[in-house]
């Protein structure tokens, strides 16, 4: 007996990894992949970026996160600069009163960008807090704005924090900035008085900035006679909302005038892309096509066309160079949803900003009309999929270049660093998924085999 239960152990210790051998087999026949026995169309791709439909829940998520953070990190107030005390009495702001500091300035272009997105974001929402962190920051830059010039008047020599607001030295300290408060001005229970900044911004733009003979606005930076793309979104959306406040047709016509100017110099046709920089007077032009310029001149395009009256001259060849432009973005957006620094030069690194702004006007454009849905819609999903994967949990936007001049070599733009400080990332975002929201509540917008399509409008 004692042998017979030797040989059964002696018997499963070789039968047992022979039958492990066969379930295997088995197993693996029955698991092989192959044309026969799977739709090989249908197996999960594994892509970089998330890929679908965005959804308005989850776009709401980023908006809300990134309101949080800003909320918390851009206080409204006043302290000594020496002593830290805030100053609440503001018949006291003197030399020494500055903005207590944030993570970011109340009082700048990029934050011209951001208040224009919360506002947006309010109206595509249907939630006031968003529009309430602009009005909120408005007002109070529209309560202190008499008490500096109080203090000027006391002391005409004074340097103080509302210096470059009262007194503008580039369409940078203007455009976007006046264009968010013209928008905000008119908005309903609005009780704050912009109107002083608004037009003292307005008349730096019109009258004092430095121009070309045939009227394009222009800088002698870093060499004389250069016009810098960014320019235009520093002037236009300005001078469109100041049309469209006032009722005078002179800023329409500057605006126009402005983005033809422009393209005339700066738009390569064979890419469908704008160069950054130009000088008068050379007879070549540094072909560098930096993301984030190519981002302020199709927004710029898109908030002027929101504006202009459909009978004016030149709209419909500002709305030919923005689908020239669009399709030209669109050639070159990347596997991953974004855009490179150096939007034709896919060694260069992929950029957040520029990307969200590319998101915004393109959405835009889709939504109002202007580029066909069905071609630009799922790219420009695939764009927001890309933006949103850079919102940390803390609310920052993360990949977004620093503030970047005009260059003549490729290093200068491949090397330009990245930060989450880099105010230029929040506004882009807000607007994009914003924008994002009004086009995934207009459209069908379904995944069909494996790819996202759109299918025109909601009914």
């Amino acid at each position: 007996m004692a042998k017979l239960k030797k040989l059964n152990v002696s018997s499963m210790k070789v039968l047992l990894p022979l039958i492990l051998v066969c379930l295997c087999s088995f197993a693996l026949q029955a698991q092989k992949v192959n044309d026969s026995t799977t739709p090989l169309h249908l197996m999960a791709p594994a892509y970089d970026t998330p890929y679908g439909k965005p959804e308005v829940k989850s776009i709401t998520v980023v908006l809300d996160k990134i309101y949080s953070y800003l909320d918390q990190t851009t206080p409204m107030s006043l302290i000594d600069r020496d002593t830290k005390a805030d100053v609440k009495d503001y018949a006291a702001i003197n030399e020494k009163t500055i903005f207590k500091p944030g993570d970011f300035r109340l009082n700048s272009y990029e934050w011209g960008v951001t208040y224009a997105g919360m506002l947006l974001a309010s109206e595509t929402t249907g939630d006031p807090k968003y529009a309430g962190y602009t009005k909120d920051r408005l007002k109070f830059l529209a309560e202190i704005q008499p008490w500096f010039v109080k203090l000027e008047q006391r002391q005409p020599d004074a340097k103080h924090a509302m210096a470059r607001v009262l007194h503008p030295h580039a369409l940078d300290d203007c455009g976007a900035m006046c264009a968010a408060m013209v928008k905000t001005q008119q908005l309903a229970g609005f009780d704050g008085n912009l109107k002083p900044m608004i037009n003292t911004f307005a008349d730096y733009i019109s009258t004092k900035e430095f121009r070309f003979p045939d009227g394009t606005l222009a800088r002698n930076r870093p060499l004389p006679n250069s016009l810098w793309l960014d320019d235009l979104f520093m002037s236009v959306p300005a001078l469109a909302q100041m049309g469209k406040y006032t009722g005078e047709k002179k800023y329409y016509d500057d605006a126009v005038k402005q983005v033809l100017q422009f393209a005339d110099r700066m738009f390569n046709h064979e890419k469908g892309l704008f160069m950054h920089g130009w000088v008068l007077g050379m007879e070549e032009h540094p072909q560098f096509h930096w993301a984030r310029a190519n981002g302020w001149a199709v927004m710029t395009m898109v908030e002027l066309l929101e504006v202009l009256p459909a009978e004016h001259p030149g709209r419909a060849k500002v709305l030919e160079l923005l689908r020239r432009h669009i399709r030209g973005l669109a050639n070159y957006q990347s596997s991953k949803g974004f855009w490179h620094q150096l939007i034709d030069r896919n060694d260069s690194y992929l950029e957040t900003s520029a990307t969200a702004i590319y998101t915004y006007s393109i959405a835009r454009a889709i939504n109002r009309g202007y580029v066909d849905p069905v071609v630009y819609g799922p790219m420009v999903c695939l764009a927001w999929n890309a933006v949103a994967t850079k919102v940390n949990e803390k609310g920052q936007v993360e990949g977004t270049c620093v503030g970047t001049g005009m260059g003549f070599d490729p290093a200068f733009y491949y090397y330009r660093p990245i930060n989450v400080y880099a105010a230029h990332g929040y506004g882009p975002v807000l607007l994009a998924g914003a924008e994002m929201i009004a086009l995934v509540k207009k459209f069908k917008i379904e995944i069909n085999d494996s790819a996202v399509q759109l299918y025109g409008p909601l009914k």
